[in-house]
C-alpha cells in the first residue's frame, strides 16, 4: 500500500488492526516513549502526539486508566488531565504560535471515537486558513513537519 497517497482514515484504520489490545494502554507500558510517541508522564495521565495529526503540534491528553466512561472519572485524574492540557497548551503555543486551539472528547463512535474504549483529550492548534483542499476533499492530511521533529520540540519544551 502507498501511504503517501492513501487517505488517512484507510490508513489509519488498516494499521489499528495490527494492535492487540488497547493502544491507549500499550504505549504506556512498552517504555520506548519516543517510539510510542509519548511526549510527557504525570501521574495520572500522559500526553501523546496523535500519530494522524491535524495540524503540527496534535496531541493527546490520555488517563492511564482504561475507561470510556468521563463522567465516572477519577476527580484527581480529571483534575490533573485538564491542568495538563492547560500546561501543553501553553507548551505548544510558546512552541508553534498557533492562532487558536481546538480542544475536545469524541465520546462512544456515535460521537466520532476512533478508540471508544479508552477516553482522551485532543488538543489542536489551528492556523487561520490551516483548512486546504486536500483535508476537505479527499480525506488527505499534509503533515507540515515529521513527527519525530513535533515530538522533540514538545518534549523539550515541556521538560522546562
Amino acid at each position: 500500500m502507498d501511504y503517501l497517497w492513501t487517505p488517512w482514515r484507510y490508513r489509519y484504520v488498516a494499521e489499528a488492526k495490527n494492535v492487540s489490545g488497547c493502544v491507549f494502554c500499550n504505549a504506556p507500558a512498552a517504555n520506548q516513549d519516543e517510539e510510542w510517541l509519548i511526549v510527557h508522564r504525570a501521574v495520572k495521565n500522559y500526553v501523546i502526539l496523535n500519530r494522524y495529526p491535524y495540524t503540527s503540534g496534535h496531541v493527546m491528553i490520555v488517563p492511564y486508566t482504561h475507561t470510556s466512561d468521563f463522567s465516572g472519572l477519577e476527580r484527581d485524574t480529571a483534575a490533573e488531565m485538564m491542568l495538563l492540557t492547560q500546561r501543553v497548551q501553553a507548551a505548544i503555543d510558546d512552541v508553534y504560535h498557533p492562532d487558536g486551539f481546538n480542544l475536545g472528547m469524541n465520546l462512544g463512535h456515535a460521537a466520532g471515537a476512533g478508540i471508544a474504549d479508552h477516553l482522551h483529550m485532543h488538543l489542536v492548534p489551528r492556523w487561520t486558513g490551516d483548512t486546504n483542499f486536500m483535508t476537505t476533499v479527499s480525506e488527505t492530511r499534509l503533515e507540515p513537519e515529521d513527527l519525530s521533529s513535533t515530538y522533540t520540540k514538545l518534549r523539550k519544551a515541556l521538560a522546562q
